[in-house]
């Protein structure tokens, strides 16, 4: 169970704060059950309400501690690419992905399109727009989460994880 004040990881949502544990006074709406009530990070005028006794989707789970951050960063240039056979199902596995709420897939996820835009740009083409959207919202769900755990700003993450990548040491 998260405790008010907990940082939290919420399925599409990202980071956010579980402001409140109770019941909700909505109609239609069971009075007795306790939800979360969770304001998103980095989406401002959002509230977010998740069932406490809630099994199904919208996967939660803590933000990251500081120390299961930085082993993730340290072991980014091992993190494997994204196996894709039929270019057809590509979508899916990148859905897979961000539906599996964990930080290592984003990071495979993140590395496979970077890798792939790469190629592409090389190739005189344009990133597809379907490799822009969920590297962006890849991005998104991995720099917040550890831009809370690592006290560090999203910009920042984003340079430490570039540095990982392409195999540089950060400075």
């Amino acid at each position: 169970m998260f405790q008010i004040g907990d940082y939290v990881i919420c399925s599409n949502k990202g980071v956010c704060v579980v402001e409140n544990i109770t019941a909700l006074n909505i109609s239609g709406v069971d009075k007795e059950k306790q939800y979360y009530i969770l304001k998103p990070l980095y989406s401002a005028g959002s509230t977010v309400y998740v069932p406490v006794d809630s099994q199904k989707e919208p996967l939660m789970r803590k933000v990251l501690e500081r120390t299961e951050a930085e082993r993730l960063i340290g072991t980014i240039p091992e993190i494997q690419l994204l196996t894709i056979i039929n270019e057809k199902m590509t979508e899916q596995i990148y859905k897979e992905c961000m539906k599996s709420n964990d930080c290592e897939e984003l990071v495979k996820l993140i590395k496979t399109i970077n890798l792939r835009k790469q190629k592409r740009i090389q190739a005189g083409r344009k990133m597809t727009a379907l490799d822009a959207k969920y590297l962006h919202l890849a991005e998104e769900n991995l720099y917040g989460e550890l831009a809370v755990a690592l006290d560090m700003s999203r910009e920042e993450v984003n340079d430490c994880i570039m540095t990982a990548i392409n195999g540089t040491k950060a400075t």
